[in-house]
């Protein structure tokens, strides 16, 4: 993931460290020595995620949060306190400036890592949700109302899973401030409550004496309902290893025991804001506000929304040095349904391969028809390789699941997908779409059924 990070301390030695460990993670990386020089840089440059030391001459860290979140340009920027202070007041008084999270000194290079990934997706999210809005208004659609819903934060469902009970009854009563939390103890309880009820947040100890928490994590991600669902794992002090094949299996973020309060509260808010606008990108589909841009037939996104979108997008990948990948896609013989079953058919048919399409994207993709039997899906922060993953899978759930057509029966299709990806400061929505274009060419002249990359 690409992303800015501004980094905020007054001590050049702390700024240079943090500096090379977030270059050597190809984070782009911003540096402030005061308080008011990182007020004055949010001012003028993108940021997507602050690091801020509190203990500085002049303006404190707290001071300069204040400041950023009270302003209408910068509050969405999200902010973490790199402090020495480890006291509770403290975490009190940098949640009510607006931090979104702490890291304590000595930084700890996982903690970092992690923290900064989550924020900079957090703040890809916002950015998206707000662009969305922005497009829509300039196509006289409002959507204020269902963007204010995803920024809410009103009470979450959080499911933990943990089987020692002084520690689960600790969690679940902090949490109760705010949200509410359902508590097992068994890990295969917490897959069926998974799989039959909807939660914002789902916490796993590692710890667990009889179940193995990781098992849990990676069951959770199958099951449809929770595929999107934030994982908050508790790990031991020393287990490195098992915290970092946590992460590498899906796991959002972490705590360490001993468990923080506010810690806790501020690690669960992020996931909760996380998932609703994930959620909310996913299900605006959905809502009536987006008719004017909505295909009929399939419910996807129509070519004329496309058109105003992927020329944004491409325009802040040219600008930010993001990925942008677009694939297309198209109906192998289609022509041959309409003509052997009738135009009905066909349509059930384009139905059926939109469900199929949409379910295979993510909730930032946007997934559009673009005319007949070719789709669209464009892929902010996706390179090519990730981007051929996606073409490859949707590829496979065409080809390897028939459409059923009638009562007892179906048929058996493929289809064929070109990709292309933002790759020169000369780039533009059209040569984009050329190039997956001669893509998808490619793909049907060397026999259909599969993916090409990049034609030029």
């Amino acid at each position: 993931m690409t992303a800015r990070v501004l980094v905020v301390d007054d001590i050049v030695a702390n700024v240079k460290l943090l500096e090379a460990r977030l270059a050597a993670e190809y984070f782009d990386v911003l540096t402030a020595g005061s308080g008011q020089a990182a007020l004055d840089i949010c001012e003028n440059e993108r940021v997507d995620v602050i690091l801020l030391d509190v203990m500085m001459p002049g303006m404190d860290g707290f001071e300069a949060c204040r400041l950023l979140k009270s302003s209408p340009k910068t509050h969405h920027i999200p902010i973490v306190l790199v402090t020495a202070l480890d006291q509770v007041a403290d975490k009190i008084r940098g949640l009510s400036c607006g931090a979104d999270d702490f890291l304590t000194k000595p930084v700890d290079e996982i903690a970092l890592i992690t923290r900064v990934k989550n924020l900079a997706r957090l703040k890809m999210l916002t950015d998206e949700m707000v662009m969305r809005a922005l497009t829509g208004r300039q196509s006289g659609i409002s959507e204020d109302a269902a963007v204010l819903k995803a920024l809410s934060e009103e009470e979450a469902r959080v499911l933990i899973v943990d089987d020692n009970p002084q520690s689960a009854q600790r969690l679940s009563g902090w949490l109760k401030e705010l949200h509410a939390p359902v508590v097992t103890d068994n890990p295969q309880t917490a897959v069926n409550l998974l799989s039959e009820a909807d939660f914002d947040v789902l916490i796993v100890s590692l710890a667990m004496k009889d179940a193995d928490g990781l098992r849990l994590c990676s069951q959770a991600r199958a099951i449809e309902r929770a595929r999107h669902l934030p994982i908050l794992v508790i790990a031991e002090p020393g287990s490195e290893a098992r915290l970092l094949r946590a992460l590498d299996l899906g796991v959002n973020d972490y705590i360490m025991r001993p468990v923080d309060h506010n810690e806790l509260l501020a690690r669960v808010r992020t996931q909760v804001k996380r998932k609703r606008y994930s959620d909310h990108l996913r299900n605006r589909l959905e809502q009536s506000i987006e008719a004017a841009m909505i295909d009929p037939l399939t419910g996807l996104h129509n070519r004329r929304y496309l058109e105003s979108h992927l020329a944004t997008l491409v325009a802040d990948a040219l600008s930010s040095g993001r990925d942008l990948s677009l694939l297309l896609a198209d109906i192998d013989h289609f022509k041959r349904v309409n003509d052997t079953y009738g135009h009905d058919i066909g349509d059930a048919v384009l139905k059926e391969f939109s469900t199929r399409f949409r379910r295979d994207t993510r909730g930032i993709d946007l997934a559009c028809r673009y005319g007949g039997e070719e789709f669209i899906v464009i892929m902010p922060d996706t390179n090519m390789a990730r981007a051929y993953q996606v073409g490859e899978r949707l590829r496979a759930s065409i080809a390897d699941e028939p459409f059923p057509i009638s009562s007892g029966q179906s048929i058996s299709l493929t289809a064929s997908v070109g990709i292309a990806t933002v790759e020169c400061a000369n780039d533009t929505p059209e040569t984009v779409f050329r190039r997956a274009d001669n893509a998808l060419f490619a793909a049907k002249r060397r026999g259909r059924n599969r993916v090409s990359a990049n034609a030029a």
